[in-house]
């Protein structure tokens, strides 16, 4: 009897875990912060290690790809966490209290026969749009950010010389009250639009195309910052454009192909997750959780720790083939100028 008891203790502890199970309610309620965490985490040590241990790669190529992993991430969680906090606080007030920020007809469309507002499809959708959709708006700044701050980090780490040009990016968000905000997002919610798109794509996979469409938003905004960028060296800027190319579009290609194979296993999960946990009150928010943190971790797993290995390693070999050579405007000459000496390994 006791073997039997401990048997399913061991069995059901993952899905009994209070860590777990606080991780996935944080994923429902902020999505794109989860998502920034992630990268975050994953970004200080496993990229860096994939990168170099690429081999057959010029050093000061992974130290450039090194750099731009850490000042993503870094960027890339500091603005999610300033932007954040007004959109989780609204939405968690119109899931309190709908008829409060919403019309009486949009609620009755979005709930479609679900007991309550907040276990409705297409409400999850609708308010997931603004959740997720944060990265989407942080994409831009981001790489911006992310450029700005590659010349400090590899000072720092690899002691290179001190970027000649100081520009210091200033980027403030200003709100209004959070009761007017938290209306606004009611009024979002209350279009004919935003209902009838909710409706249509409530059974879609949203959660993976938004990380999807955010990953390949950022990374063309990087790839323009950096071959304008002033501060990178220029000999380094074709390896740093073709790395966060191939990175992103192998990850994202792997990352559909490993969410469909595992959607079956997911769902057993979820059903066997509802089974152990049935009638806890946040069960609905612990179970959207599951379904935002899949895609996000895949992603940030493919991307940061398996894919940087290739991509490296192919970057560094177009970046040795000129026919592969990318126009930097404005700087042709200087390109022309590097190409005896500088383009030799370190």
């Amino acid at each position: 009897m006791k073997v039997n008891s401990n048997r399913d203790i061991s069995f059901t502890s993952i899905y009994t875990n209070k860590t777990l199970k606080k991780g996935l309610e944080f994923a429902a309620d902020n999505g794109a912060l989860f998502a920034a965490t992630t990268t975050l985490l994953l970004s200080a040590g496993a990229r860096p290690a994939a990168i170099w241990l690429a081999p057959h790669t010029d050093k000061e190529n992974k130290k450039v790809a090194c750099a731009k992993s850490i000042s993503s991430s870094g960027a890339g969680y500091l603005l999610t966490l300033g932007v954040s906090a007004p959109f989780t606080s609204s939405i968690k007030k119109i899931d309190e209290s709908p008829r409060k920020y919403l019309k009486p007809e949009t609620i009755k469309f979005l709930k479609n026969g679900s007991e309550k507002l907040y276990q409705s499809k297409s409400y999850t959708l609708a308010t997931q749009l603004f959740k997720l959709g944060l990265g989407l708006v942080v994409a831009i700044p981001k790489a911006i950010l992310t450029c700005a701050g590659m010349p400090f980090i590899m000072q720092k780490l690899f002691h290179t010389p001190k970027p000649q040009n100081k520009e210091r990016e200033n980027l403030t968000f200003k709100g209004r009250g959070r009761e007017n905000f938290t209306r606004g997002i009611g009024k979002i919610l209350d279009t004919k639009c935003m209902q009838k798109f909710a409706d249509k794509y409530k059974d879609s996979n949203f959660p993976m195309h938004i990380v999807a469409a955010t990953d390949a938003l950022t990374t063309a905004a990087f790839i323009h910052e950096t071959n304008r960028s002033e501060k990178i060296e220029e000999r380094r800027k074709k390896a740093l454009i073709y790395n966060a190319g191939i990175s992103t579009g192998l990850s994202i290609i792997s990352s559909y192909i490993l969410d469909k194979l595992t959607e079956k296993p997911t769902q057993k999960f979820i059903q066997k997750f509802k089974e152990v946990n049935k009638g806890l009150p946040n069960l609905d928010k612990q179970v959207e959780g599951i379904k935002i943190a899949k895609p996000i971790i895949l992603v940030g797993c493919v991307y940061y720790m398996f894919i940087p290995f290739i991509s490296t390693f192919l970057a560094d070999i177009a970046d040795h083939n000129p026919k592969l050579d990318i126009p930097h405007k404005g700087k042709q000459h200087s390109k022309t100028k590097n190409t005896g000496n500088n383009c030799k390994q370190i």
